[in-house]
Formats: structure tokens, C-alpha cells, sequence
């Protein structure tokens, strides 16, 4: 048996014979309804998420500071650590987030989004941790211009979502299941 390509079909058929490659899971011509009103909801919950990361931070720049006044300046030499524990903080929290069982941080859930990837699969640590680091190294090198990119496709993807294959999508949103068959005796 052969396992090579043989211009659109798998020998040993692992995929179907469009080319090799597994449809999207989510379609926005054929489900509207998961796409609408993302963008607008994905501002707020990165106001929500935003609050949530800076409430430790701001917590423990008071805690050096207080301690520096407690040690005679000498506890004000920790501030040099609370940039680098901010973004370990930031990274820790997306990861953990999109790869708990929400597949959503806590602003996402509060707007009822969550993270997929573009076959429909959930979240998980290492792609949360690198869907935060692209997001902000885009927007820091592209400018927030580049969220403008979203209002152009049917999926409202942004750049660091079409880089790394994901998309987000309304949880509320539920595909209806038929119910449980009863038997009478």
C-alpha cells in the first residue's frame, strides 16, 4: 500500500478527497450566528481581562512599596522584578485560560466567546500563551490598526487568529441536540 499524494486523494484515505485537508468547522454563511457580534464583544472582554491582570500587579507594587517604607528603602529594589513577573503573570493567565475547560478567559466568558481552533478543537495552554505574546507583539509592531483586519473576513478573525488557526466564536451560541429517546414499559 501506498501512502503517497496522489493529487487530491490519500491512498490510505485519512482524509477526505478534497485535497487532503478537513473542512473548517465553522462557517459563517451557514452559521451567522456564531460570528455575530464578536469583535465588539472582544473589546470588552479585553477591558474585563485587562482589570483581572493588573489587580495582582497593583497589589504588589503596593506590597514593595510598603515594604520599602517598612525596610528603609531597601525593599524598593523589587520593583526592578514587577515588569518581568507582569508579563510571566499575563502569559500564565491566557494560557491557563484558553487551555482550561472554557477554552476562554475570564472576560471571554463574561461576553460569552471562547477560543477555537479552525477544525473546531479547544484551546490549550501553549496556544493560549502564544494567541496573547501575538496579539500584543502585532499590535505593538503593526500598530491597532491591524484590528481593523477583523472587519473584513465572514469570521471576524484578526491577524494573530488567522497566524495561528484559530477563531473565536459565541458560546451562547449552541448547536441544538436532539433529546433523549424515552421508552414506556
Amino acid at each position: 500500500m501506498s501512502y503517497g499524494n496522489d493529487g487530491g486523494t490519500w491512498r490510505n484515505e485519512a482524509w477526505r478527497s478534497d485535497g487532503g485537508v478537513p473542512p473548517h468547522a465553522f462557517d459563517p454563511s451557514m452559521q451567522p450566528d456564531l460570528f455575530r457580534g464578536v469583535l465588539t464583544r472582544r473589546v470588552f472582554a479585553f477591558l474585563i481581562d485587562l482589570f483581572v491582570l493588573s489587580v495582582p500587579v497593583i497589589l504588589a507594587v503596593i506590597f514593595i512599596a510598603v515594604f520599602g517604607l517598612v525596610t528603609l528603602g531597601l525593599g524598593w529594589a523589587l520593583f526592578w522584578l514587577v515588569s518581568p513577573a507582569s508579563i510571566v503573570w499575563a502569559i500564565v493567565y491566557y494560557g491557563a485560560s484558553i487551555g482550561g475547560q472554557h477554552s476562554a478567559t475570564i472576560g471571554m466568558r463574561m461576553m460569552d466567546l471562547e477560543l477555537r481552533t479552525w477544525y473546531g478543537a479547544r484551546g490549550y495552554f501553549v496556544l493560549g500563551a502564544t494567541h496573547a505574546v501575538l496579539f500584543w507583539v502585532t499590535i505593538s509592531f503593526l500598530s491597532p490598526l491591524v484590528l481593523l483586519i477583523g472587519l473584513f473576513n465572514g469570521r471576524r478573525r484578526l491577524l494573530h487568529d488567522i497566524i495561528l488557526g484559530t477563531v473565536i466564536i459565541n458560546s451562547s451560541v449552541r448547536t441544538p441536540v436532539a433529546p433523549a429517546a424515552r421508552t414506556s414499559y
